[in-house]
């Protein structure tokens, strides 16, 4: 049962979609493919509108949905052998420069949270993010001096400030969510072999777990002891007397994004020794340490060229991360195996042993 709540939402959804010029999208719903022909039929397509290229429409009607929405366009960014190259590169934006809220109102959710006033514990706040995504914004500060608690003046840090509303808004499209899942497993025919509200269940307690950011600190200072004497990936520290369940504050890092090959290439980094050593992280962390960063897109990795034959990773953003049950484990491995030696019947059997086929 739809909820008035619920409606007044999918109206305004529909609306967003209309006004970026993306009515084609509605009717890619099975059920609603017999009203195409009032696609044709609409007043605002009887005369030709100046639009932005589609790419860019997705992009921003995305944006304005919110971060449930948003997160969808950075999934999606990461599958370039899925889409379009300009649909791919516009979707990459939702990585890390989603616009902003007001940097003056991140101040005072930070004051209110860590309950002093801001210049007791910072020297310096910059009112302009460094990078902006769905769920919070990051700036730029330098701690005051505080030998009480442990603090270096003219320590450069980064604040994660979580957008204001944030959580009203993502339980409101979950909820959307479980009622298409709910839909989808009822009239869908393949809706029961999928377990479309179980994906929901999932992706449900992922964001939850976003929404916390002492939940995102602890998650950092886990992998930062498990990486503290590698060479291979670097782990900011967090600040703990500075972070609260809406606020975070750890340690600045400077690299180059993993995306921006050009940069690495001027720096002289080995990209065959790169690659290499971020499979060895990912193996490190899958079946070694069993927890791992489950959020790896490329607006949260970097690289350090300080040392261009043996570069180092520096990672940002813990609010996903993961572990496997030794069953998991050992499919992921024999997976691997099974590719590497390039056996693809052995990958299918593996697929309808675990239960997946």
């Amino acid at each position: 049962m739809v909820t008035p709540t619920q409606a007044v939402r999918l109206f305004r959804i529909n609306v967003t979609l209309i006004r970026h010029g993306l009515d084609e999208i509605l009717l890619v719903v099975p059920f609603l493919r017999p009203l195409r022909f009032l696609f044709h039929l609409s007043p605002w397509n009887w005369f030709g509108r100046k639009q932005a290229p589609l790419a860019v429409r997705i992009r921003v009607a995305l944006e304005e949905l919110g971060p449930i929405f948003v997160k969808f366009g950075q999934v999606l960014s990461t599958r370039r052998d899925l889409l379009p190259e300009d649909v791919a590169n516009e979707l990459a934006r939702l990585q890390d420069r989603v616009p902003p809220f007001d940097g003056a109102e991140a101040k005072r959710i930070a004051a209110a949270s860590l309950g002093a006033p801001l210049n007791e514990i910072f020297s310096h706040f910059d009112e302009t993010p460094l990078a902006s995504a769905s769920i919070a914004q990051v700036h730029a500060a330098t701690l005051a001096d505080d030998p009480k608690g442990g603090n270096r003046e003219g320590t450069d840090v980064v604040v994660k400030v979580l957008r204001p509303g944030v959580e009203k808004q993502v339980r409101r499209d979950v909820g959307l969510m479980y009622l298409a899942a709910r839909a989808a497993e009822r009239w869908w025919p393949d809706g029961r072999r999928l377990h479309p509200v179980e994906v929901v269940e999932q992706y449900d307690r992922i964001i939850t777990d976003e929404l916390d950011l002492m939940r995102e600190a602890a998650n950092a200072s886990q992998l930062r002891r498990n990486f503290e004497r590698s060479d291979l990936l670097y782990v900011p520290k967090v600040h703990w007397r500075h972070c609260r369940r809406n606020v975070m504050t750890m340690e600045r890092v400077y690299g180059v994004p993993v995306s921006d090959v050009a940069t690495l290439r001027e720096h002289g980094v080995d990209l065959v020794r790169l690659a290499e050593n971020g499979v060895e992280i990912f193996f490190t962390q899958v079946f070694e340490h069993n927890f791992f960063h489950a959020d790896m897109h490329p607006g949260n990795i970097f690289v350090s060229p300080d040392d261009p034959h043996n570069p180092k990773y520096l990672g940002v953003d813990f609010g996903i991360v993961g572990s496997l049950s030794p069953s998991d484990q050992a499919y992921l491995a024999e997976n691997f195996l099974a590719f590497f030696r390039r056996d693809y019947a052995r990958v299918a059997e593996l697929h309808v042993e675990s239960g997946w086929v």
